[in-house]
């Protein structure tokens, strides 16, 4: 993952790179607006990578307590203590332990509204958790 200073710099050496130098004696012809036109093209198609790599990298893995709810299993994230309820592949886990998971967040199919964590699979299982 690349962090976001270093692809706001690449971004605009890139812009700087492609764009034509200005003379102001020069009188623009068709060339030099296809130029620019190709410039902002690839201006654009860079920032909607770099968006769209960064929206895709977010939260893919969680740590936290594994506790018992009401519709099953549920985890606090011990990052932002956002409580969401698992699900997916869950046969390994075990209520009260802390445990490493990598998933996805998905939208609650509940009335709760609980966020939901769908488990691909089990990282680390840290043992017991600590009050």
């Amino acid at each position: 993952m690349i962090p976001k200073c270093v692809s706001v710099v690449l971004i605009l050496a890139l812009a700087m790179a492609l764009a034509p130098a200005a003379r102001a004696d020069v009188i623009k012809t068709d060339s030099h607006e296809i130029e620019a036109g190709i410039v902002a093209v690839a201006a654009a198609v860079t920032i909607i990578v770099v968006v769209v790599a960064v929206h895709y990298s977010k939260k893919r893995a969680i740590t936290g307590c594994v506790g018992s709810g009401a519709n099953g299993l549920r985890i606090t994230d011990q990052r932002d203590g956002e409580v969401y309820a698992l699900s997916g592949n869950t046969s390994d886990i075990k209520s009260g332990d802390r445990i490493g998971l990598r998933g996805r967040k998905v939208k609650s199919k509940g009335s709760d509204k609980t966020p939901v964590w769908e488990v691909r699979e089990v990282i680390q299982d840290f043992g017991v958790c600590q009050p």
